[in-house]
């Protein structure tokens, strides 16, 4: 019995000091809890006071207008939705540290890997130096038809192939022609009776037929017909084309074959269309011909061909040149130069700045800080490596002129904005300009169909990285 009480006490003492063990456990988890969620409210009152002492010191962003997320060219003095339906956001004046957004704004560590080059725009004296490629020919004023004036069969042919040189007075072939020898006998009979009148009348017919001053002479001296004729070149030059062989009949009709002067050639150079207005005939040129490095010819613009090829959009100018001793041949490449009367006071840039389409002409204009401006621009005539710039810059800016394409394609304008100019700080006396709402009332939209949605303008380009995002076709 004494036992039972024993072990009965020990079995309170144990449950004892395990509740006295759970309450300590569940005072120290309470004591956690509330530690930790009065840490929170402590945090958060903290950060409260921080907030509020920043918004006291951080002085207010001075927002310039609002504009269509999608549709930059859409401007507003006060927040609404744009035409297409979407939040109009807020453009600050010192989102670019400039006061003035741009079209394209990236580090300078990226431009510098990027090899972007610029150029100023110059004005001065615009040389209007044309720069034209061409290929000789022959010149056509010095060609000769060689054709038989009566039918018969070309016995003895002279020359054998295209591209043989003639002689003046070598032979070129021998023709049998009954009809021929009828007048050489009728003019034979006429010497004989002494009768002036068919003296006279035989010769005219024997040259009409053909016959030279020379062989009638002969005919007259020696007093013999013959049945074969022959036919002596009249002047030097080559044998361009040859239609009859030996042996052949031919007919007044036909062309037994053609001759070229070769002492004088003809270079065909292509002008683009827009330079036609330079050109006249009697300017000087200067050609260099790959066959000839480090030699020029001097020529003269002959003639100026009226219509322009459908194909190339070029016009042909005839260039005369002096080949005396025959070494330009036909169809030779020429480089040839045209110096046209200087410009004054014309402002123009590099060729590789301007950025040609099929609906826009425009350039990248660097602001400097890694902010660029595409700009819609008129582009005049082009000289050399230099091309004449009517509207759209002012002297003294900076265009780009390597990496142009990637900034062009990562400012992705649209080609609304670039008809309006979008009032860009970089586009200097533009085409037209955009003009942003002094009312609270929203400018009417242009039409968007068939264009390309922009991106923001102002946006960052990181390296390695492009943020052109479209809306789904």
């Amino acid at each position: 019995m004494a036992a039972f009480g024993v072990c009965h006490f020990a079995e309170y003492d144990t449950m004892k000091k395990t509740r006295w063990i759970l309450f300590a456990v569940t005072v120290v988890l309470l004591a956690l809890v509330a530690g930790y969620f009065l840490g929170r409210r402590g945090h958060s009152a903290a950060n409260s006071d921080q907030a509020s002492g920043s918004a006291t010191t951080t002085p207010k962003r001075k927002i310039l207008y609002w504009k269509g997320p999608m549709t930059p060219n859409f401007h507003s003095d006060k927040p609404g939705k744009s035409p297409m339906g979407m939040d109009l956001v807020p453009v600050y004046a010192d989102e670019d540290g400039s006061g003035e957004p741009s079209d394209l704004k990236i580090s300078p560590e990226v431009v510098n890997n990027l090899g972007v080059r610029t150029s100023e725009v110059e004005q001065g004296t615009f040389s209007n130096r044309l720069e034209l490629f061409g290929y000789v020919g022959y010149d056509e004023d010095t060609i000769t038809s060689i054709n038989t004036r009566a039918d018969g069969w070309v016995e003895k042919l002279a020359v054998k192939s295209v591209g043989e040189s003639i002689k003046r007075g070598q032979l070129l072939y021998q023709l049998f022609s009954p009809k021929l020898a009828t007048a050489a006998r009728e003019y034979l009979v006429a010497l004989a009776s002494g009768s002036q009148s068919l003296i006279v009348a035989s010769q005219h017919r024997l040259r009409s037929l053909g016959f030279s001053d020379a062989q009638i002479s002969r005919l007259k001296r020696t007093r013999k017909a013959s049945d074969r004729v022959a036919r002596y070149a009249e002047s030097s030059g080559v044998v361009t084309s040859l239609g009859v062989q030996e042996g052949g009949y031919v007919m007044p009709a036909t062309q037994v074959m053609k001759l070229a002067d070769l002492r004088t050639v003809w270079v065909l150079a292509e002008v683009d269309e827009s330079q036609v207005s330079l050109l006249h005939v009697g300017q000087k040129a200067v050609a260099d011909f790959d066959a000839f490095p480090g030699q020029h010819w001097e020529g003269v613009v002959d003639f100026v061909y009226p219509d322009i090829s459908s194909m190339t959009r070029t016009v042909k100018a005839r260039i005369r040149f002096a080949n005396t001793d025959r070494r330009l041949q036909p169809n030779m490449y020429a480089h040839v130069a045209l110096q046209a009367t200087p410009q004054r006071d014309v402002l123009f840039i590099p060729n590789l700045a301007l950025i040609r389409t099929g609906h826009s002409q425009r350039v990248i204009v660097a602001l400097g800080g890694g902010r660029f401006d595409v700009c819609p621009v008129k582009a005049g005539s082009t000289s050399g490596n230099k091309v004449e710039i009517l509207k759209g810059l002012r002297a003294g800016q900076h265009v780009v002129t390597s990496a142009q394409f990637m900034l062009d394609s990562e400012a992705n304008i649209d080609a609304a904005s670039l008809r309006l100019g979008a009032g860009r700080s970089g586009c200097q006396d533009a085409p037209h300009s955009a003009t942003k709402a002094t009312t609270g009332k929203t400018q009417a939209a242009p039409d968007m169909a068939g264009m390309d949605m922009p991106a923001k303008p102002g946006t960052s380009m990181p390296a390695g990285a492009s943020e052109n995002v479209r809306p789904p076709q």
